[in-house]
């Protein structure tokens, strides 16, 4: 749904277009009354939507050793397939899971982005006769969701996801019976808003230029965090992280060192990263986490885990030995960050407003890589992923995020308001905004920022002091990248 601030668009409000805002609010009414999307902030700003054209997205490094270039191949081809439970070579599918590929949820605009336009569970669901119906809020032109349940039916604190889909009837799943769980009562399917309030969604993250992510030193995210200090102490941004120890960085509770992948920058590296969901998106068992979520009898069909080392390799390739999870962090690690659009008159200021009104405080521009190994030798670091510029504008630490967009959710010691800076590269192409996918537009997604309990408000309230043509260069800016 896309509403019209009216009071910002009435004649006491003509800034920068005199007597047109009358005329604007008619046409508004006009558009909306023949169906079209009409995206209005003050006296005319609009979220151009997502940029078309290339994807320039999908492909690996520049700079990849032929081993490496082997390796992420191999990556992309197992990121590419589909899983089963029994009766073909990837099998261990469920019990539980949301979808039965990585590319499924990873997808938009390229392999390894987040949730496309034609949402692909709507399928899945019913895939070779499984008898599950299609939770409300998975629509066909919404977003990819997990679902999280605050609290068990006890009372007690949960936090863990709760698969969308069963195996139960799939002819390769013969004599497993289990329910899926109840997720009503329901609410609006597009924003997922209004439901059952024990119920809170996470979208897929886009894993475009993560290797070079893992690969920034503990040190510079500490520089940055204690960089630009009075700025950031006089908008009230504190910067509080996911630690162990309070004060500190998000910490890794196994080696103390920073976590950076996730919603909440709950882990630590891309193997963490690609272990964990497949186990909690596709229920496949793994070296990382070795058992089922759901051992009912009946129901679990192969020995565990179902994911390993190929001692035994066929055909006998070294690509061939590594696990599934190895192989998708090969390909997480060697894919290139997104390419922006070259920039206009319009977006060049934008960026500079982006500066000036205290977003990269936070959204930190650039980052640097250090020397970093990827073939297995220390004496001969990955060239595609040392000492490089990495412009992701994330500081990738957390943040409290305010009432807004608080979800109950404690990981680690990120709680329940918290969230890591979400990088904005690739931000261009993206279709759904926010950790739970609620709008598709980056106007309604900047004015989530402001909340009781936000280190964003100080941010917030300066950009809301920008005429209509500042707020839309601001957004073209961000639409370029």
């Amino acid at each position: 749904m896309h509403t019209i601030n009216a009071k910002r668009l009435s004649k006491s409000s003509p800034r920068l277009y005199g007597g047109v805002s009358t005329w604007l609010l008619a046409i508004g009414i006009v558009v909306l009354a023949l169906g079209f999307p009409l995206r209005v902030q003050g006296a005319g700003a609009v979220d151009p939507g997502a940029r078309g054209g290339s994807p320039g997205a999908g492909a690996a490094l520049s700079g990849l050793t032929a081993d490496e270039t082997a390796f992420f191949n191999d990556g992309q081809l197992r990121f590419l397939e589909v899983e089963t439970v029994t009766g073909a070579s990837n099998t261990g599918l469920g019990p539980r899971f949301n979808s039965n590929q990585c590319a499924s949820c990873h997808a938009q605009p390229a392999i390894g982005g987040t949730s496309p336009a034609n949402n692909p569970l709507i399928a899945v669901a019913s895939l070779l006769s499984a008898q599950n119906s299609v939770p409300w809020f998975i629509a066909s032109n919404g977003p990819i969701r997990e679902a999280r349940f605050q609290r068990q039916a006890n009372g007690h604190a949960d936090g863990n996801v709760h698969a969308l889909f069963v195996i139960t009837g799939r002819s390769d799943a013969v004599g497993c019976n289990i329910a899926q769980p109840s997720f009503t009562p329901p609410g609006d399917p597009l924003t997922g808003r209004g439901g059952n309030p024990n119920i809170v969604f996470r979208i897929p993250t886009p894993v475009f230029g993560a290797g070079l992510i893992e690969a920034i030193p503990d040190s510079v995210i500490l520089a940055n965090m204690a960089a630009n200090a009075s700025a950031k102490q006089s908008l009230s941004i504190a910067g509080h992280p996911n630690s162990i120890l309070s004060g500190n960085v998000n910490t890794s509770g196994n080696d103390g060192t920073i976590t950076r992948f996730g919603w909440k920058a709950q882990n630590k590296s891309l193997l963490m990263f690609a272990g964990e969901a497949y186990n909690v998106e596709m229920g496949i068992s793994n070296q990382l986490f070795p058992q089922k979520r759901d051992e009912t009898p009946g129901c679990t069909f192969n020995a565990t885990p179902d994911d390993t080392t190929n001692f035994t390799p066929s055909p006998a390739t070294a690509t061939g030995v590594v696990s599934d999870i190895e192989a998708f962090a090969n390909f997480m690690r060697l894919l290139a960050p997104p390419t922006p659009a070259p920039a206009t008159p319009s977006s060049a200021n934008g960026r500079a407003i982006f500066e000036q009104v205290g977003c990269s405080l936070c959204h930190t521009p650039t980052l640097q890589t250090a020397s970093a190994v990827n073939s297995g030798s220390a004496v001969s670091p990955s060239a595609a992923l040392s000492n490089q510029s990495v412009n992701l504008f994330s500081d990738l630490i957390v943040h409290h995020m305010g009432a807004r967009l608080a979800d109950g959710i404690t990981q680690g010691a990120a709680g329940p308001d918290e969230f890591r800076t979400a990088p904005l590269w690739g931000l261009g192409q993206r279709l759904f905004f926010l950790h739970d996918g609620r709008t598709t537009n980056l106007i309604e997604a900047i004015a989530a920022h402001r909340g009781p309990g936000s280190e964003a408000n100080g941010v917030i309230a300066q950009y809301e002091q920008l005429s209509a043509q500042q707020t839309q260069d601001l957004l073209n800016f961000l639409r370029s990248l």
